[in-house]
């Protein structure tokens, strides 16, 4: 096994994107290749909640399960050399050019990775100490039911939406990816839409039902967000989703497809539904602040906030903010937030609406049993209201809390629905 990953930098690239049937001509290829998936098939099979696998020089192959981090003994693998891994790069990035050119220029690349009749991955292949490294996100066959992710009204009611923009927000691993997959999942099954997806890279992979789904990717299809997202207003779509809204240009764009009758889904990574608009605002010149916050006003419908935290009864659940767009909130970000005129006020009292706010949500989750109070606490954007909505419960007075930034650490507890 290590002699056969080893050869790999020494063969010749090959016409197509690497596969066992597709490189039946190379024998030495094709065999390399069957090691190599052998290797992932053997890490998978460490246990049922493998979310991710990780490749470093000095240790074992390892995943992470429940949280933690185990090596999986693979003989000959017992300690990952530099070309082991250097070599696993060069099998994966078979055919890819512009991956290999992003990499060799910037230090890390995105991919997707497949193996047929196994699963499909979300790799990043970067440098470190002069050397590769790899991590291997698991990506899901099927894309996630929003009824098995328990989902609010709110969230998949932006499937009903005919235009407009619809962003999900939070930390890396709060589950933005699966929650934007389940709504375009719901429109793709329900609606005659012609969907167009641009991400880097794709993950859930969408098959067509009523709707016709075509899913771009970046480097492999497109070499950036904006000139694919400019390019889909010349597509007939009904539905974009753009995977990130990473700069200003992007975001550009994106305001000009929802305000052209376009639905457009993106994710951003800010903490709260106030720092989302900010995070837009602040993208632009300050002489451009007033046109864009009207802009952004009229064309937003709903901004998704995750914050993933763990369960008492193991796994994860998920507290979800949303803003939906009526007069009031309309307002708040046309003329901004001033005093006794909050975000937070408008969504407190919009739950006929759809929306709610990460504290009461978190509030339920205590009182449910499904989260402990010091978890929330953490968690909550004002632990000190927090603490106080609780107090009754232990009949003790409330505690005093230090405020601070919500938590966005990964908690070492299994994953349960949402990681992506």
């Amino acid at each position: 096994m290590n002699e056969t990953l080893l050869s790999v930098e020494r063969l010749p690239a090959p016409a197509i994107a690497p596969g066992l049937d597709g490189n039946a001509a190379n024998p030495a290829l094709a065999k390399n290749i069957q090691s190599f998936h052998n290797v992932l098939t053997r890490m998978l099979a460490a246990g049922a909640n493998v979310s991710d696998l990780i490749f470093s020089p000095g240790r074992p192959p390892q995943v992470e399960l429940t949280g933690d981090l185990q090596g999986v003994p693979i003989a000959g693998l017992e300690r990952l050399t530099t070309q082991n891994i250097k070599a696993m790069a060069d099998l994966m990035l078979l055919g890819n050019e512009q991956g290999t050119e992003v990499l060799e220029k910037k230090g890390s690349t995105d991919i997707s990775y497949s193996v047929p009749g196994l699963c499909r991955f979300r790799v990043n292949i970067f440098m470190q100490r002069g050397t590769h490294a790899i991590v291997m996100r698991v990506i899901p066959t099927k894309p996630p039911n929003w009824e098995e992710l328990n989902l609010p009204e709110g969230v998949m009611t932006a499937a009903g939406l005919k235009n407009g923009l619809v962003l999900v927000t939070g930390p890396t691993g709060s589950g933005k990816s699966t929650t934007l997959a389940a709504v375009i999942d719901l429109i793709n099954a329900t609606k005659r839409y012609h969907i167009v997806t641009i991400e880097d890279p794709i993950e859930f992979m969408h098959e067509h039902k009523l709707g016709t789904v075509h899913q771009r990717e970046l480097h492999s299809d497109t070499p950036d967000f904006a000139s694919a997202l400019r390019a889909a207003l010349r597509q007939a779509p009904k539905v974009i989703l753009v995977g990130e809204m990473r700069d200003r240009e992007t975001i550009e764009v994106a305001l000009e497809a929802a305000e052209t009758g376009h639905l457009v889904l993106s994710t951003l990574h800010t903490i709260d539904a106030a720092k989302t608009i900010d995070r837009i605002i602040g993208v632009f010149p300050k002489v451009e602040e007033a046109a864009i916050r009207t802009r952004l006003s009229q064309s937003f419908r709903r901004i998704i906030s995750q914050r993933l935290m763990p369960k008492i009864s193991g796994g994860r659940v998920a507290a979800i903010e949303i803003l939906a767009s009526n007069s009031r909130t309309r307002e708040y970000i046309e003329k901004g937030e001033k005093d006794g005129r909050s975000i937070v006020d408008a969504m407190n009292d919009g739950e006929m609406e759809g929306m709610q706010t990460f504290d009461k949500e978190l509030e339920k989750l205590i009182r449910g049993g499904i989260v402990k109070r010091e978890i929330a606490l953490a968690y909550s954007t004002n632990a000190n209201n927090l603490a106080l909505a609780i107090s009754d419960m232990d009949g003790s007075p409330p505690p005093r809390v230090e405020a601070s930034s919500p938590a966005v650490s990964e908690p070492e507890v299994a994953i349960d629905g949402f990681e992506r």
